[in-house]
């Protein structure tokens, strides 16, 4: 899962300055005044960008098209997450209205301004106040202040009337986004309140930024406006505020080989608990069938695929993926050399297969490996058994080089078979372990479960076996963290 990513280091917040140009200057200008930032001003980082927003002149009104701002704020807030910041503010209203969509499809966490206003008001106000509400007609209509405090307080806003007087205020000629901070815009805004306040108003709360810029004085003149910029700066320093928790996203190094990682990905699918679409987890993937091969490296020194599986896990990592699968059982025997170039981890699908096992079955019985000769000579599956104390059988040399041409030969799976001689391979192989005295056979290569699917209960030469599919098992772990998000996500 991904967290706000503030350390002791240091904080770097970003803020959108296109949605209102003076409402966003305003609102940098009172992060640089916030206490917070004014005591520890080395660890504070602030990124302003005033890109124009092509609609910004255009009045919200109640059916605005909101296609161009939500664009323009996620391609902003993109580029926030590539340049190393924490957070983001956008101080827009229309904006927070589908702050949700936004937040599914980012890594980087965006500060809530309307749980910020909650969190003022229920410090400041009575518990049931009426709140008298100053928000364009888009806003007004979308229903924002009431999902946010309609359940706390009671929310009022402008007569008909008043109503389009205040979009004028805003909106108009002499208004406050043509630069008009005096005159005609405040004498407008004056009169709302008033009619607010016949109404029983106990606060002014503006649902327009750029209302901060004229809410000392409308204070001046009897009105108990809040300065939501000032609330939104505070909010923002006070420490974990920008805290966001993102959906999780699975990163998946694939092509290592194709047909397995297509395998891989059904399996998750399958073992996700979802009643609709939006129920499964998001995945990306990186299919790069040009990793070179791992058991050619291992057995005979060719190409090294480290270079090109570091590569593919860091686009991941780029890609905002929360932890990486790679459904190649002989990859693993290069995981250790670049987990710890990455920031995020990578799923051992081995040690989640030995546990697997460890726990379905104990660790007292007889365990066969049906691998590629790299991965049993490289011995990663051996190393992550020997800590809960169980011990292999691995295919005497003829036998391995049944498994082997069950994989590579030219009617093996990876040439697109998975039945007819390869499965008779495999049979045979698998045969010869149980001889052995094994009891339960790992697939331990990722094709070889589209020859044989995991089973508890598979009769190799008359004796019940039980076949371990580490993808399977990998799917089933991805499955578990992605939950495990989820629940912190609602806490």
């Amino acid at each position: 899962m991904k967290l706000s990513r503030s350390n002791n280091n240091g904080r770097t917040l970003g803020i959108i300055g296109g949605l209102g140009s003076l409402a966003g200057g305003d609102l940098f200008l009172k992060l640089i005044k916030s206490q917070p930032v004014l005591a520890d001003q080395g660890r504070y980082h602030l990124l302003f960008e005033q890109h124009p927003f092509k609609g910004l002149a255009v009045k919200l009104s109640a059916d605005a098209n909101m296609t161009s701002r939500k664009l323009y704020v996620f391609q902003v807030c993109q580029a926030y997450a590539q340049s190393g910041a924490n957070e983001v503010l956008v101080p827009c209203f229309a904006s927070h209205t589908f702050l949700d969509e936004l937040r599914a499809e980012l890594d980087i966490p965006i500060v809530n301004m309307m749980t910020a206003l909650k969190q003022h008001l229920e410090q400041t106000a009575a518990p049931g106040a009426r709140v008298g509400v100053l928000a364009s007609d888009y806003v007004r209509a979308s229903g924002l202040f009431e999902r946010y405090l309609g359940d706390a307080f009671d929310i009022v806003y402008p007569s008909e009337t008043s109503q389009a007087a205040l979009m004028e205020a805003v909106y108009g000629q002499a208004g406050l986004k043509a630069g008009h901070l005096d005159g005609v815009a405040v004498e407008l805004l004056h009169q709302v309140g008033l009619n607010l306040q016949q109404q029983g108003v106990d606060v002014l709360l503006p649902g327009m930024t750029e209302l901060s810029l004229v809410a000392q004085e409308l204070c001046r003149r009897g009105l108990n406006c809040v300065d939501v910029n000032s609330v939104y700066a505070d909010f923002a320093t006070a420490g974990d505020s920008g805290i966001s928790i993102a959906p999780f996203k699975l990163g998946i190094v694939g092509g290592v080989g194709p047909a397995a990682t297509v395998d891989f990905m059904g399996k998750v699918v399958k073992n996700t608990p979802a009643g609709r679409d939006q129920d499964h987890i998001k995945i990306v993937v990186e299919q790069n069938p040009q990793i070179p091969d791992r058991t050619a490296n291992l057995l005979r020194k060719e190409a090294d695929p480290t270079v090109a599986m570091y590569s593919t896990c860091k686009r991941l990592e780029q890609e905002g993926a929360d932890a990486i699968a790679i459904p190649c059982n002989t990859a693993h025997a290069f995981v250790e050399r670049i987990q710890g170039h990455l920031g995020i981890p990578i799923i051992n699908m081995l040690t989640e297969t030995i546990e697997h096992i460890r726990q379905a079955y104990g660790s007292s019985r007889q365990v066969g490996l049906l691998a590629t000769s790299g991965t049993i000579q490289s011995r990663v599956y051996h190393q992550a058994a020997e800590h809960v104390g169980i011990e292999f059988i691995v295919p005497d040399e003829p036998h391995q080089e049944l498994v082997m041409n069950a994989i590579y030969g030219e009617h093996g799976v990876k040439a697109g078979f998975n039945s007819g001689q390869c499965r008779e391979e495999l049979l045979l192989a698998a045969a010869h372990l149980v001889e052995q005295g094994a009891t339960v056979l790992i697939l331990g290569c990722t094709e070889l479960p589209l020859i044989i699917p995991q089973s508890d209960d598979f009769d190799v030469a008359g004796i019940s076996v039980a076949f371990v599919d580490p993808t399977n098992v990998l799917a089933q772990r991805c499955v578990a963290l992605a939950k495990q998000a989820s629940a912190v996500s609602l806490a």
